[in-house]
């Protein structure tokens, strides 16, 4: 007699997820993806601002040069710059 077929859930495929993440070592493919790590330092806060569209896309063309996300770069400008004001 045949078994009837388990019924796949997102649970399930989740759980299969995390096993398979949990097994393997990434460390080959984290450093082929040239995806730098998030370090969130222990006194660093997060903080938000709204900026105009023009004004990220120009941040991320200079990031892009950099290779460093949009976000990254603002926090150089800041950083290299606040003393001028």
């Amino acid at each position: 007699m045949k078994k009837p077929a388990r019924k796949v859930t997102k649970s399930r495929r989740r759980d299969a997820q995390i096993a398979e993440f949990e097994r393997r070592d990434l460390g080959d493919d984290a450093r082929a993806s040239g995806v730098r790590p998030v370090v969130i330092h222990p006194k660093s806060f997060p903080t938000s601002i709204v900026l105009e569209p023009d004004l990220v896309a120009r941040l991320r063309e200079k990031a892009a040069k950099r290779g460093l996300g949009y976000q990254t770069m603002l926090k150089v400008i800041v950083r290299e710059h606040l003393d001028e004001y």
